[in-house]
């Protein structure tokens, strides 16, 4: 859940590659990351190229709204030096599974299938779903459900994420489905005209189309409705991740994350990328009330 201006492609793929060289040399020690954090200070975090949640800045620096979160709450008990590792989308559970990283930092969202596998922080945002599409809308996009009517539009999603799952649960066929790495990619396949429309979240489609390089050329769909259920348009709550042995940090972390959320601090934050208009996730909403029987 992916934006990155058109003009500093090369320069952030650039930096990636570098942070990811630098990360390789250095595993997880066999030491929990709950033990590393409250004796060393130091943490490894899994990240995906993909603002607003994780993203890599001019400087070379990891920023966004889950890094700025995790370095504002776990910074009150003492975290002192943050390792992010880049990688791709699909590889972030088995990293962490594998013990490569310890938490997972990149606005992964909260399901039952994924709970079975790790352990969530309670959800600090609740996101739709939109898309991208050609200026002018040229074929009048504004839902799922009008895309799974009509066979001759094709939509795009970046592989292994919510939102691919999401077109299939929406009915549309998978012939119409066209899977991706990222989002520069997308929006490359919209603009050659292999595809119609990009699905992402709100919040990424809204960051996306602020892009100069893209002004003129993609829009966002307006109105849209994404995937509904029982007549009500779904939200997803995007949260850190951590392993299972961890339950403690992830229980540290939620303390620290509610009282952000009470003091203003996870507002600051995500007013200061851009996303006034994004919601944050109500009390009534956790990561047990989301994982049902898999929560740990």
């Amino acid at each position: 859940m992916p934006y990155q201006k058109m003009s500093k492609q090369v320069a952030l793929c650039g930096a990636l590659a570098l942070l990811a060289q630098i990360s390789s040399v250095s595993l997880v020690a066999a030491q929990s990351a709950t033990d590393r954090v409250l004796k060393d200070g130091k943490i490894t975090i899994g990240v995906n190229n993909n603002s607003p949640w994780s993203f890599v800045d001019e400087t070379g620096t990891v920023v966004g709204l889950q890094p700025n979160e995790l370095r504002a709450v776990l910074g009150s008990v003492g975290l002192k030096e943050v390792e992010f590792v880049p990688l791709e989308w699909n590889a972030l559970i088995p990293s962490l599974m594998a013990k490569r990283i310890d938490a997972i930092a990149t606005g992964m969202s909260i399901t039952p299938q994924r709970c079975e596998q790790v352990i969530f922080a309670n959800p600090d945002v609740a996101v739709t779903m939109s898309a991208v599409v050609l200026a002018t809308n040229p074929k009048k996009i504004h839902s799922f459900e009008q895309i799974a009517k009509d066979s001759s539009i094709h939509i795009a999603a970046d592989r292994g994420t919510l939102e691919a799952k999401a077109l299939a649960e929406a009915g549309i066929p998978s012939e119409q489905i066209m899977l991706l790495p990222d989002s520069q990619t997308a929006f490359g396949a919209l603009l050659g005209g292999r595809v119609d429309a990009y699905a992402a979240t709100t919040v990424t489609v809204t960051k996306s189309v602020a892009d100069p390089r893209l002004k003129g050329k993609l829009e966002a769909a307006a109105p849209f409705t994404g995937l509904v259920k029982e007549g009500e348009e779904m939200a997803f709550y995007p949260a850190v991740v951590f392993r299972n042995e961890d339950a403690k940090l992830r229980d540290i972390y939620n303390d620290g994350l509610q009282k952000t959320k009470k003091d203003g601090t996870l507002r600051e934050i995500i007013d200061k990328l851009g996303f006034n208009s994004l919601k944050i996730a109500p009390e009534t909403v956790t990561a047990k009330s989301l994982c049902g029987g898999n929560y740990r």
